[in-house]
This record gives C-alpha cells, sequence and structure tokens, in this order.
C-alpha cells in the first residue's frame, strides 16, 4: 500500500469520526441559542442531544453488521449521505419537532459512519500498523474536540446557530467522493442476515429508558407512562440478552463478555462516555447559565478541556503506547478524569472559572489517554472477520453510555434545583426548565444563579466519584498481558490481537 493510499483510507476513516465529534461539541455549545429561537424547554434541548445519541447508539451495531454483510465502504458512504442530508434538514427546521426527527435521521447516519470506518481501519491496518492508525484516529477525534467549541461559539454568535449544521455540508459532500476513489470495499463473507430481532429489542429497550429518565421529573417519576417506560426497558433487555443467546450470528456476540479484558474494557467505555457527556455537554450549559457567558466564550471555556484531548494522545502514541500496557493507559486516563471531576465540582459550586481550570486540565488529560486507546483494548479479543461487530459493539457502549448518562444527569440536575429553588420562587419548576436551557431572566436573585451552579456541581462530583470506581474495576478486569504494548508482542500473540 502506496503512502498517498494510506493516507488517504485514514482519512476516510478519521473524517467521519472527525464529523461527528465536531457536530455533537458545537451543537452542545449552541443548545442555549437553539431553545430560544425555537422557544424549546429543557427537555425539548434534551432531545436534541437525545434524538441523535439516541439513533446512534441503536443503529451503530447494526451499522456494523450491514458493512460486515453488504459491504463496509457501501454503508460507510450512505452514513455519509444521511448525515450530511439531516444537517441541513437541522439547519433548516422550523421547530423543536422538527430539528428533534432530523437529528434522529442524522444520528442514524452517524452510526452508519463509525462502525464501517473503524471496521475498514482494523481491516487494512494490522499489528503495529493498526496501532499508529487508532493513534492517527483518536488525535483527529481531539481535533474535533478542540475545534467543536470555539468553532460553535464562535457560530452561534455571529452567524447563528443554523451554521452548526451546515458547516457539516460541504465536508460530507467531499469525504464521499474521496471514499468513492479511495477505500477498497470489504466484507465479512460468513455474515448472511441481519439480526432484526436483536435490533428491535435493543432499540425498544434503550428508547424506553432514555424516554422514561427524561420525561421523569416533567411527568413524575411515579406516572404511570414512566413507570410503563421502566418497565419495558428491563422487559425488552432480557428479551434482548435471551434473543441474542439463541442466534447463530448475533448482532451481540455475548460470548465475548467471558473475557474479563473486554469487561473491563467496556467499563472503561462506559466511564468515558459519562465522561464526555458531562464535560462536552452539560460544561457548556453551566457556563451560560451559571457564569453568564456567551455562546462564543463558553466555547473559549472548554479549551482547557479540548486541549488536552488533542496533545495528549500524541504523546501516547509517540513515547507511551510501545512501552506502557493498554490496562494502565486506559487505568490512567480514567483516573486523571475522576480526579478533574471532583476539582470542577468544587469550582463550579463557587462559580469561579479560575478554580474549575485544573480540573478542566485533568479531564482533558484523562479523555486525551483513553482516546483510541479504549477501542485498541476492546478490539484485543476479536478476530479481523469480525471487524464490524467489534466496531459496532464499541460504538454501542459508548453511545449508549452517552445517551443514558445524559438523561440521567439531566434528571438529577433538575431535581436538584428544583428542591432548591423551591422556597425562592412558587413555581419552581417552570423557572428550573428555564434557567437549565441557558435562558436569561431579568429580575431573578442572586441565589437563582447559585443554586444552578450548585446543581451542576453536583452532577460532576457524582460523575467524578463513578469514574474512580470505574477506574479500580477497570485496572483489575483488564488484562497487562492482552494489552501489552504492541512492540512487547511476540509474533503469534499480535496475530491473535488482531
Amino acid at each position: 500500500m502506496s503512502r498517498l493510499s494510506t493516507f488517504l483510507i485514514l482519512l476516510c476513516v478519521s473524517v467521519p469520526s472527525f464529523m461527528i465529534n465536531l457536530d455533537a461539541n458545537i451543537v452542545a455549545v449552541s443548545l442555549p441559542s437553539i431553545a430560544h429561537s425555537l422557544g424549546a424547554s429543557f427537555a425539548d434541548v434534551e432531545w436534541v442531544i437525545s434524538a441523535y445519541t439516541l439513533t446512534f447508539a441503536s443503529f451503530v451495531l447494526p451499522g456494523g453488521t450491514l458493512g460486515d454483510r453488504f459491504g463496509r465502504k457501501r454503508i460507510l458512504l450512505i452514513g455519509l449521505f444521511l448525515f450530511t442530508t439531516a444537517s441541513f434538514v437541522c439547519g433548516a427546521a422550523p421547530n423543536a419537532l422538527a430539528i428533534n426527527l432530523a437529528r434522529a435521521v442524522q444520528g442514524l447516519g452517524a452510526a452508519f459512519q463509525l462502525s464501517a470506518a473503524l471496521a475498514i481501519l482494523s481491516f487494512e491496518f494490522r499489528g503495529p500498523a493498526r496501532a499508529k492508525a487508532i493513534a492517527f484516529w483518536g488525535t483527529v477525534i481531539g481535533v474535533a474536540m478542540t475545534l467543536g467549541p470555539i468553532c460553535g461559539g464562535f457560530i452561534t454568535q455571529t452567524i447563528g446557530w443554523e451554521w452548526a449544521f451546515y458547516v457539516n455540508i460541504p465536508i460530507g459532500v467531499v469525504l464521499m467522493i474521496v471514499t468513492s476513489i479511495a477505500v477498497k470495499d470489504s466484507r465479512d463473507p460468513l455474515t448472511t442476515r441481519l439480526d432484526l430481532l436483536g435490533l428491535v429489542l435493543f432499540s425498544g429497550a434503550l428508547f424506553s429508558a432514555t424516554f422514561a429518565l427524561i420525561t421523569g421529573n416533567q411527568h413524575g417519576w411515579g406516572s404511570h407512562g414512566v413507570v410503563g417506560a421502566f418497565v419495558a426497558a428491563a422487559i425488552l433487555s432480557v428479551a434482548f440478552v435471551i434473543a441474542e443467546t439463541r442466534q447463530a450470528r448475533p448482532m451481540v456476540d455475548l460470548s465475548y463478555f467471558r473475557h474479563p479484558t473486554y469487561i473491563g474494557a467496556t467499563i472503561a467505555t462506559l466511564g468515558s462516555a459519562t465522561v464526555n457527556a458531562t464535560t462536552l455537554t452539560y460544561l457548556p450549559l453551566y457556563f451560560q447559565s451559571a457564569l453568564d457567558g456567551s455562546p462564543q466564550s463558553a466555547g473559549l471555556m472548554i479549551l482547557p478541556v479540548a486541549l488536552p484531548m488533542f496533545i495528549i494522545p500524541r504523546i501516547v502514541s509517540a513515547y507511551l503506547s510501545h512501552r506502557v500496557s493498554g490496562r494502565d493507559l486506559v487505568s490512567i486516563g480514567l483516573l486523571l478524569s475522576g480526579v478533574g471531576l471532583l476539582s470542577l465540582g468544587y469550582g463550579a459550586a463557587r462559580q469561579s472559572f479560575e478554580q474549575m481550570v485544573p480540573g478542566l486540565v485533568l479531564v482533558g488529560m484523562g479523555a486525551g489517554f483513553m482516546n483510541g486507546e479504549i477501542a485498541r483494548v476492546s478490539m484485543t479479543v476479536f478476530s479481523p472477520e469480525r471487524a464490524g461487530m467489534a466496531a459496532g459493539m464499541g460504538g454501542t457502549v459508548r453511545f449508549a453510555g452517552i445517551v443514558l448518562a445524559f438523561a440521567a444527569l439531566g434528571a438529577v440536575l433538575f431535581a436538584v434545583i428544583v428542591r432548591d429553588l423551591s422556597g425562592l420562587a412558587p413555581d419552581a419548576r417552570s423557572l428550573a426548565q428555564q434557567l437549565m436551557s441557558g435562558a436569561h431572566l431579568d429580575g431573578l436573585p442572586s441565589e437563582a444563579t447559585a443554586i444552578v451552579a450548585q446543581g451542576y456541581s453536583t452532577i460532576f462530583t457524582i460523575v467524578g466519584v463513578l469514574i474512580l470506581a470505574a477506574t479500580f474495576a477497570a485496572w483489575r478486569l483488564i488484562s497487562e498481558k492482552d494489552t501489552a504494548p504492541v512492540s512487547a508482542l511476540p509474533a503469534a500473540a499480535a496475530v491473535t490481537a488482531e
């Protein structure tokens, strides 16, 4: 493979992830402006994120299976088309319902993009070359996370939030052309059909749980609809596990969960997803709600998180990945993120950006250690032929974690703010909805903003404690031998790891 071919393939598998992460970070900064422009409530704003991540999490595994069955290049092109087209519809949306529906389609396209791109990467690159390719992929994600908040703030404040979506269109068109020319198709000949039953059961369980978490505060946790959604999620989850154990080629091969290394990697993936849901979605809302920042200033305030996400993967790739095991790198990333979130909770309660900076830097460093490295650790238990499923399972865990963490943290945040506002305002629920969506209200006592800040501090602290627990679990479960430095793997082990 020539250098040019290698570079073009790397672009085709990395830029889709760039688009996905850039879009997520741009939209996160733009949420208050979207809510104000469309007259949306906090629940509507939550669905701008959740409609996207819900379809993403539901279809990234089927996307991997479809890529294995019909060709990964074809699925990548379909994903790019859906994502690009839906981006236009999002920007032109006249109301909250329209943008949420378009975001769902955008999430479907993103799922196909990511699962196909990672499967192509895993199939095209082996051994040390795969480690370098994944490092490049992680660096590209870091660039997207760095540029996203800055671009989101600048775009929203200067030309309007609609362009946070329109910016995807030229990138998507160019990438479709390059992919058509540069990428060779690949597939798994043993994959013969899509696991439709697994898809329906998994998507239904995830949607039911998300719906319950987002609407629980609004309708009451004891309401028939919310309780019914939780019960449905539990029943569908059990049915999904049973169905997958009876499939010859299941969408999720549950046998991989017999590997302690994969269990540990899954815990680390959920931890990383929760960190991302917290810092890259709730931090911009905090900066605009509790610190009275503009979209542009909120984007700049994210930089202490975003910059390390760009720098650290390069350091890991150049100096650490061939010396330090994947287990240790992932554990270091989780530990830094957990400590950073506890520090963020302390600074957020005091409404002091300066006191939040050390925590922001630590969280960014932790994410930098984990980006790419978790994917490499997860894939050590898969054969190359099952690359589509490997990418799908990893993406599903990650984005199911994001959507559930985002919804659950939103429920906690709303409950804490309503509780503390109840003695300050007659309609605490309505006031909390407005404050959490980033609205700037005149005539409010200073205590209201302090209450909002304390609510965000609470969720940062909760997540910090959870991430520290995930650190211990991942370190104990992931095998140092399975995830040895690439240069330390003997030839036979390297082939197995592929």
